[in-house]
């Protein structure tokens, strides 16, 4: 009840009417199912031939994972193998065993555990990326044992997963990353003319998909995400929508499905993306999910000859930049906001870095380069098509990123001594929950020599117990500042803020090398003495020093924490002479300045959280963290780190 009424809080008047609209149309949707007119023959078939040229080390990998899939060993979140079965058990949690009611979708709660089980597991595997790798062994043997093992998928999903009945109908975003993987295995099997679909089987298969198909266009246009929803679950609906209804625009509907998911990505792809390239949800991960998913719907236009604009493709190319520049010279990019590792497609091998593939595909869709990446030349080859314009004006990388809110500084960008940092001084999150920020208002990130030093801890998971879940996006899992225990946004739930702190730039740096930041945020000022958190970040790289001052203003005296957390694998140790880091190549020493101020070096703790790094999905480990605490009215705590490669 407490949850309902803080949604509530969230909502404008005109969103609790459309729920309440949207509530009537599930009812009615419950009722009555009216079974799709019989398609017509005119589903798109890109002509794919064959597969592309691939070394002999990708092709034993791939049959290999293709294999494990025939024996109901499957990836899920990248990198983790779960046994569900051949045919699987569709409904139910790989991870827990519990199996889901085959009751209309609307009626299930998908957070009761006791019902669906961690419904998060159970998506994923219906998502069907694995289907895809079936179809990738198809097309790169043509031996009938793929199609047959992909006949055996298909059906059962058929058989098990009805229109509307069951979890796997519960989420349009699910249908729409459905949609958008059944895309590629028809074209990757051969679509229309596939020999999947010779037989008696083979047609009552075909007549079953295509019936399914529709049930998906249909129930995602009705229930698209909107208000304070319309965040990159809006995107995953609109890619999937305007996938199914260019790859089978069979019915009547297919047109206005296909017109208007084309209209809405082009205005999502300009509204979810700040002028400077950075997705307004603060969540890296979903920055990464939706351009997987804007990139598919744009390549698909291009594919049928229906362009996107090129307004729309240079928003994906100035997202491109930006995450581009915050990654490191080793590859690793901030952990910031919330991450489910969930993948809108693979066409590579289990547990590739996504990250590297986005970066490739957009290098060879916008910059036309030739195609090195495993799953961009697979994708490319399954959905071919002319390249779109890209503005040649556009730089490759950059620095400052104020709309967005980050800000780098550093030295030797790209360069084996590359020193690089990232300030946040952005908003909290996107719309009226903000479900997937954190409370990290001017929190600091550092990489050395491409190796992590200050980081962000991560998600762990959002769907784990709410211990966990408040810890790892409250304040104390950051490197910023957190006044008397409280984080700086109110929480009101597991995926909603209440109350959002408001960061601002009071000095913007001229340069990354030279840099001498100020910024504040409004968190604070919600207390019954009001506080206001300044900090100042300066960096220069002539002597690679880094220095964090951290001021508040008070009327009465107030416990104050900062937080440095440290990447697992450094040797970090704290005496009276100060800390001292050791990485790979590195050396870090920081000294703390400032009135009656205690350290302490914590790792693991767990009553109350404090020191935890979640590197993947799922999982997480100890590291240290330096807690700097003091009570305080005004007084300034600095901190002034100084690097040295040996």
């Amino acid at each position: 009840m407490v949850w309902l009424v803080n949604r509530l809080r969230c909502m404008s008047v005109a969103e609790v009417g459309y729920r309440i609209r949207q509530a009537a149309v599930t009812r009615v949707a419950k009722r009555v199912r009216a079974r799709a007119a019989p398609p017509l023959p005119r589903a798109r078939t890109f002509n794919v031939q064959g597969s592309p040229a691939l070394p002999q080390a990708e092709r034993e990998a791939l049959l290999a994972d293709a294999d494990s899939i025939c024996a109901g060993h499957v990836v899920l979140f990248g990198n983790r193998r779960f046994d569900v079965g051949m045919p699987p058990v569709w409904n139910r949690d790989p991870d827990s065993g519990v199996v889901g009611p085959s009751i209309y979708g609307g009626d299930i709660a998908t957070g009761n555990r006791e019902q669906v089980g961690d419904i998060q597991h159970v998506w994923e595997l219906n998502r069907h990326l694995h289907l895809v790798r079936l179809a990738q062994a198809w097309a790169l043997l043509h031996d009938p044992a793929w199609l047959h093992a992909l006949h055996t998928q298909l059906r059962s999903w058929l058989d098990q997963c009805p229109p509307l009945v069951g979890p796997n109908w519960t989420s349009p975003l699910e249908l729409g990353i459905r949609l958008v993987n059944w895309g590629l295995v028809w074209q990757l099997v051969g679509g229309e003319g596939s020999r999947l679909f010779a037989g008696e089987e083979g047609e009552r298969l075909r007549a079953d998909w295509l019936d399914s198909i529709h049930a998906h266009c249909s129930a995602i246009a009705r229930n698209l995400s909107r208000h304070s929803s319309a965040d990159n679950h809006l995107v995953g609906e609109l890619a999937g929508l305007y996938v199914g209804a260019s790859v089978w625009p069979c019915w009547d509907a297919s047109g206005a499905w296909q017109d208007q998911a084309r209209r809405e990505l082009e205005h999502e792809a300009q509204v979810q993306f700040s002028r400077d390239g950075v997705n307004r949800e603060q969540a890296f991960a979903y920055h990464v999910f939706a351009l997987e998913c804007l990139f598919v719907a744009g390549l698909v236009g291009q594919a049928c000859d229906h362009p996107f604009s090129r307004a729309y493709w240079t928003a994906l190319q100035r997202a491109q930049r930006f995450l581009r520049s915050v990654r490191d010279v080793g590859g690793n990019v901030p952990r910031v906001g919330d991450t489910d590792a969930g993948l809108a497609f693979r066409l590579d091998a289990p547990g590739a870095n996504r990250i590297e593939q986005l970066l490739a595909l957009g290098d060879a869709v916008l910059r036309r380069l030739a195609p090195t990446h495993p799953g961009v030349r697979w994708l490319l080859h399954t959905v071919p098509g002319k390249r779109p314009e890209a503005d040649p004006h556009e730089s490759e990388t950059g620095w400052a990123f104020p709309d967005g809110g980050y800000l780098l500084f550093g030295s030797h960008f790209g360069e084996a001594n590359e020193i690089k940092g990232m300030v946040d001084c952005g908003p909290l999150g996107y719309l009226g929950f903000a479900a997937h920020g954190h409370a990290d208002a001017l929190a600091l990130t550092l990489s050395v020599g491409g190796e992590e030093c200050l980081v962000d801890p991560g998600a762990y998971a959002s769907w784990q117990e709410p211990k966990w879940r408040e810890y790892f996006r409250g304040t104390s899992a950051h490197n910023t500042v957190r006044i008397d225990g409280l984080d700086q946004s109110v929480s009101g739930g597991r995926a909603m803020w209440l109350k959002k702190a408001r960061a601002s730039i009071e000095r913007m740096p001229q340069s990354p090398h030279e840099f001498d930041f100020r910024g504040a945020h409004d968190g604070y000022e919600r207390l019954a003495d009001p506080v206001r958190h300044m900090r100042s970040v300066r960096f220069d790289a002539a002597s690679a020093t880094l220095t964090v001052r951290d001021e508040i203003a008070a009327k009465k005296h107030h416990q104050f924490e900062l937080f440095w957390h440290f990447a697992p694998g450094l040797d970090v140790r704290l005496n009276s002479s100060g800390l001292h880091v050791r990485g790979k190549r590195f050396t870090l020493q920081m000294q703390a300045h400032g009135a009656d101020l205690k350290l302490e070096l914590v790792r693991g703790h767990e009553n109350p959280p404090l020191g935890w790094y979640a590197g993947s999905a799922e999982t997480m480990q100890p590291c240290d963290v330096l807690k700097i605490s003091a009570v305080s009215s005004a007084v300034p705590v600095e901190c002034k780190f100084t690097i040295a490669f040996f």
